[in-house]
Parts: structure tokens; C-alpha cells; sequence
């Protein structure tokens, strides 16, 4: 059986639950860095054990402190309330209506201070793995155990290769690569597990590739 130590003895965290809290408390400290922008107010539509166990199991407490940048380890999240109520944060919790999803999962809406929005479905998998299965309605699969790129494109050719071979000038391996779009011609995703951390100095490089719409660096 290929276990991981995670899997084994669970991550360090704040809370009763690897799942149900610092499970939760990573995704949306995820999904905060994938939307990427300031925001004013958060939503989090709960399914499964999420919504029937998750208040007793400090999920909602772990959500919102996620979602404002706080670590499953730190003991800030225990506060999460009244730190959202001190930065002007409206936040709400309601029911997800999915069919065939896990039982912790969570959809977040994040309302932006610039007047746009971003919604990230996700869900916790167990000893505090994650998994990111749509960003703005778009599928993909993102779980944040390695160094992570997660680049919003247009579908147009050369756009992958470009991406790939400025990697690869700053050495850095590609271990994992994921690709899809929402139809030919229209925007797409490319996710990249990588061999090493990304240096910040590359990110300006990236964004300024031709058809490159945001780009994202997830290393939780």
C-alpha cells in the first residue's frame, strides 16, 4: 500500500479533525491564493459532512480563517470571526446541492473589491489533502503537495510550448502537467506540478507571454 506520513500521523494543525479542519483551513487558504485578489466578502456552500458534522468539527471557523491567509497550525483560527469582523469581511455559510461529489466539499465565492468574483470547488480528502476540482466553472484537478502553477489562457497554439520552454531556461522539471479548456478557441487552464519551488522573478516573465490571462503559484 503507497501511504504517504501524512496519511500515517496526520498534519500538524489547530483542531479536532485532519479533514474536517485543517483540511478545510488549506482549502481555502488555496483557494484564496488562486483568486488572487482582495476581497470584501466569501460565501461557502457546504456538502456532505461538511454541512451535517463540520460545525462541531470547527470547519467553519477553518474555512473562514483559510480563506483570509491563516494556516491550519496557527492558533489564529480559533478567532477567524471576529478577525473577518476587525478587516471588514461579510462572510455566509449555505448549502451545496451536488450530485457525485465527496462528502467534504466546499464551494467558495470570493466578491472581489475590484466588482468581479471567483468561485473555486474543492474538496478535502483526507489527512489534510486537498484536491481543487473548478476554478470559475472550469474542471481541474489541483491538489497544492507540490510547488504548483496554475496559469488561466487563451486556447490558442504556442501558448503551452511558451510556458514550457521558459521552465525550462530556469531549470525547473516539470513533474506533473494537466491541460483543459472550456471550449476550442476559448479559455483554458494549464497546471504544473513542479520539481522545485518557482522564483518569483519568473512570474512577470510568465504573465507577459502572449495569450497569458493570470498566473498563480500555489506552494502551501
Amino acid at each position: 500500500m503507497d501511504l504517504s506520513i501524512f496519511e500515517v500521523l496526520g498534519p500538524v494543525m489547530i483542531g479536532p479533525s485532519s479533514s474536517h479542519t485543517a483540511g478545510a483551513a488549506r482549502l481555502a487558504r488555496a483557494a484564496a491564493e488562486i483568486a488572487a485578489r482582495p476581497f470584501f466578502r466569501v460565501e461557502f456552500a457546504l456538502h456532505g459532512s461538511f454541512l451535517k458534522t463540520g460545525e462541531g468539527h470547527g470547519t467553519r471557523l477553518a474555512l473562514l480563517a483559510g480563506a483570509m491567509g491563516i494556516g491550519e497550525e496557527d492558533e489564529r483560527l480559533r478567532d477567524a470571526e471576529q478577525l473577518a469582523r476587525e478587516n471588514g469581511i461579510d462572510y455566509r455559510f449555505t448549502e451545496l446541492e451536488a450530485e457525485d461529489m465527496p462528502e467534504n466539499t466546499v464551494r467558495i465565492r470570493f466578491d472581489h473589491m475590484d466588482g468581479t468574483e471567483s468561485n473555486i470547488l474543492g474538496s478535502s480528502i483526507g489527512g489534510g489533502r486537498i484536491c481543487i476540482r473548478a476554478i470559475d466553472g472550469m474542471p481541474t484537478e489541483v491538489y497544492g503537495d507540490a510547488p504548483t502553477l496554475i496559469i488561466r489562457q487563451d486556447d490558442v497554439k504556442g501558448v503551452v510550448s511558451s510556458i514550457t520552454t521558459l521552465l525550462a531556461r530556469a531549470g525547473i522539471n516539470i513533474a506533473v502537467m494537466r491541460v483543459g479548456r472550456q471550449a476550442k478557441g476559448m479559455q483554458a487552464f494549464t497546471v504544473l506540478e513542479l520539481d522545485e519551488p518557482v522564483p518569483r522573478q519568473l512570474l512577470p516573465e510568465l504573465r507577459a507571454l502572449p495569450g497569458i490571462r493570470q498566473v498563480c503559484v500555489l506552494q502551501l
